[in-house]
């Protein structure tokens, strides 16, 4: 059925309902403006696909958005608690959320964008908004590596829980946090763990409660260790590595390649956005307002900093909105006037 609000014109339409994406959304309806917001996934789709265990590096007040206490009987929140909190604050602020909507592209201009998307039973929709932020994060794109057998249904770029791969034969690919916390996961958990990393050592940005964690593991012979070594390989059964002292052949039954994902730089292209060839990729944007170099198209989150996605995070990522809000109502306040 075609969507009976599909003529009304929003003031603003927010692309990613990740918790930078509510408070934009939050910031731009406590000033007055109609705003709609659509997420391929459901809300906070990125922190839903986070180990289902996983505790987050910081503390509550720092994930806090649209002025409302995050309360934790924990010093360090878990995701379960970090999504119930921001259904809570969807709910509280009544955001007009548009779930498995898939964007599919962006025609108009600034005044009157037109976003197209396409739902999970292919059926299309057209939404018009004056303004447009884009806030669709990072964690959809996986780094892919470009070997052989990687599109095999064993190879995961995500890691959930550890139950399935009890007693299997399990290779971790990378040498961040998330390959450390899979890799003792599923050690812990009873499957049989080989961690491989390019690096000499794991990285020194693993947190500092899991580094030791990991690295006694290591040493103890727990998780089998290949570092200075990649992956040449994978076939059904095995994996082969290229390590300092040649070739190695492993049994395996899956894979986690961890190895970090990117922003949808070709989806902001397609809006007409530049990125900067020389800055890691990071869009053109005014740092006062954060709209691009596109009229009317603003961004938000850790695609503000391109291939940087170390820079940004919820703690610092959902003050973007108070800024574009800002300059919003500048913008409607002179369109009024005029």
């Amino acid at each position: 059925m075609a969507d009976l609000l599909e003529g009304t014109l929003y003031d603003v339409l927010v692309i990613g309902a990740g918790p930078t994406g509510l408070a934009c959304a939050i910031d731009a309806q406590r000033v007055g403006l109609r705003v709609v917001l659509v997420d391929k996934g459901c809300v906070c789709n990125s922190l839903f696909h986070y180990p289902a265990h996983m505790t987050f590096f910081t503390t509550p007040e720092l994930l806090e958005i649209g002025d409302m206490p995050f309360s934790s009987p924990n010093q360090k929140p878990t995701r379960s608690e970090a999504l119930e909190y921001y259904r809570k604050v969807a709910e509280h602020y009544s955001l007009d959320i548009r779930q498995y909507q898939h964007v599919n592209g962006v025609s108009g201009s600034d005044g009157d964008f037109r976003v197209h998307t396409t739902d999970r039973f292919d059926r299309k929709q057209d939404l018009r908004a004056r303004k447009l932020i884009v806030s669709t994060g990072y964690y959809d794109l996986p780094n892919y590596l470009g070997i052989p057998g990687e599109d095999l249904s064993k190879v995961k770029h995500y890691y959930n829980e550890p139950h399935p791969f009890f007693g299997l034969n399990v290779l971790v690919i990378g040498g961040k946090n998330s390959a450390a916390i899979a890799a003792l996961d599923l050690w812990r958990h009873g499957a049989h763990v080989t961690l491989v990393h390019r690096g000499p050592e794991m990285h020194r940005h693993v947190k500092y409660w899991i580094l030791p964690d990991i690295n006694n593991r290591f040493k103890n012979g727990e998780i089998k260790d290949y570092f200075n070594a990649t992956v040449a390989d994978i076939t059904e059964d095995e994996v082969v590595l290229a390590t300092p002292k040649g070739s190695v052949v492993l049994k395996n039954d899956f894979v986690f390649a961890l190895t970090g994902y990117h922003p949808d730089f070709e989806f902001i292209q397609r809006l007409g956005v530049t990125l900067n060839a020389d800055n890691d990729r990071c869009p053109v944007v005014n740092e006062a307002t954060l709209e691009s170099n596109v009229p009317g198209i603003y961004l938000a989150g850790v695609i503000v900093a391109g291939e940087r996605t170390n820079e940004i995070f919820i703690e610092n990522g959902r003050f973007h909105g108070a800024l574009i809000a800002k300059d919003l109502t500048a913008k409607f306040t002179d369109a009024v006037l005029a």
